[in-house]
């Protein structure tokens, strides 16, 4: 049986990007950038004013209060169509590029506008002044040819921002992956009122929002019963995606058909079982047909045992098919909270609770794989090695944030 490191590696071996594709900025959001993003432009593309006020040389001001003949107003948006010489003044709103001739900007609270003899002109008094005030000069934020985001770079909306102003319209990114998400069982049901026998199916929502969360366009395949031909159907649907996750049906009982059925479908068996908990009965294969790659999970059924393993494997893998490194998902190390009893031959992932502020995770009352209300209480999982110990506050351990 594989350890969680060993099965990681081999389905991260067969985890690779998507092709990169132009793709429109309104719909690069959340994307990874494929290639390194490079400013086309200066910004600010010319000298502009920090204020409103008036643009002027700084060498009028050696005498105060300074009067100034006012040759123009320039606001954002608009060119000045006059340089500014000695004794003169250009009115300016903030973003405004500057005239010619000019190395200061006084804000207009430090001014007085009057008019002389039919001429506009402007009393400066700003004895604190000093040149080059009030000015950000060509190309301070970006220059052309500046690389403003590094390839592997997943887009925040300050990023969209960023590239809106540096790049343009359009950017190579890798797509997102698509993932289907197909609950298995003659237990399950979407009915509100289960019949007697039947339980709600919680694993289907629970994974479709843990792939969105995760990056993946989500696709609802619903439930597929315990027989061959409706899980065909339904399977055969999936493997269209890039990404398949499958709820139930891969432990050993007597209607655990899925790995057969993917075998018929031209699915090849990576693994089948790591030694975890919860988790243990986790399936993992690869279909490859008509140039398109299909990594398939075959999730356990019990609620925690299916998050679980998505969080471990399913999300790194969803990682690397959109472009980003997977071995920088977090993981951080802190120091128990309370006393906790391991009995297990495996490695178990143990619903806990992270204080940030003393770096301490205490775990939860967790009652097994069934256990969903638990587990959303939980805001990490907790490993806890395999072996008999008693581990005291204190001790140190590894979480993954959930």
């Amino acid at each position: 049986m594989l350890s969680t490191d060993e099965a990681l590696a081999k389905i991260l071996h067969e985890s690779r990007p998507k092709t990169a594709a132009m793709t429109p900025l309104d719909q690069a959001l959340g994307l990874v950038l494929a290639a390194a993003a490079i400013s086309n432009v200066d910004s600010p593309p010319h000298e502009k004013a920090l204020m409103d006020g008036y643009a002027l040389r700084a060498a009028d001001l050696a005498q105060q209060p300074a009067v100034l003949d006012v040759q123009e107003q320039i606001t954002a948006g608009e060119l000045p169509t006059l340089p500014v010489g000695p004794g003169q003044a250009t009115r300016i709103m903030t973003g405004a590029p500057l005239p010619p001739g000019v190395d200061t900007v006084v804000m207009v609270e430090r001014t007085t506008l009057r008019t002389t003899g039919g001429r506009e002109q402007v009393e400066i008094n700003d004895p604190t002044f000093k040149p080059g005030q009030n000015i950000m000069p060509q190309g301070l934020s970006i220059r052309t040819g500046d690389q403003v985001l590094p390839a592997g770079k997943r887009l925040r909306p300050v990023d969209i921002g960023l590239l809106a102003e540096a790049i343009g319209r359009n950017l190579l990114c890798f797509p997102r992956p698509q993932a289907s998400v197909l609950a298995t069982g003659n237990e399950l049901t979407a009915d509100d009122q289960p019949a007697p026998g039947q339980i709600r199916n919680s694993n289907g929502p629970m994974l479709l929002a843990a792939g969105e969360q995760a990056g993946a366009q989500m696709i609802d395949l619903g439930v597929a019963r315990d027989d061959p031909e409706s899980l065909r159907t339904a399977i055969a649907r999936g493997l269209e995606s890039d990404v398949l996750l499958l709820s139930g049906g891969v432990s050993a009982g007597v209607l655990d058909l899925t790995p057969s059925i993917l075998r018929e479908l031209g699915v090849r068996e990576v693994f089948h079982k790591v030694r975890l908990k919860p988790g243990k009965p986790l399936w993992f294969g690869v279909r490859e047909e008509s140039g398109r790659r299909t990594l398939v999970f075959g999730l356990p059924g019990n609620p925690v045992s299916s998050l679980v393993c998505f969080e471990l494997f399913a999300r790194p893998a969803i990682a690397a098919i959109a472009g980003l490194d997977p071995t920088t998902l977090p993981v951080r190390h802190a120091t128990l909270g309370a006393d906790h009893a391991q009995r297990s031959d495996r490695p178990v992932f143990w619903p806990g609770h992270f204080d940030a502020v003393s770096n301490t995770a205490s775990p939860l009352a967790w009652k097994g794989s069934a256990d969903l209300r638990t587990l959303s209480q939980a805001d990490c999982l907790i490993l806890f090695p395999a072996g008999d110990r008693t581990w005291l506050p204190g001790d140190e351990v590894t979480i993954r944030p959930l």
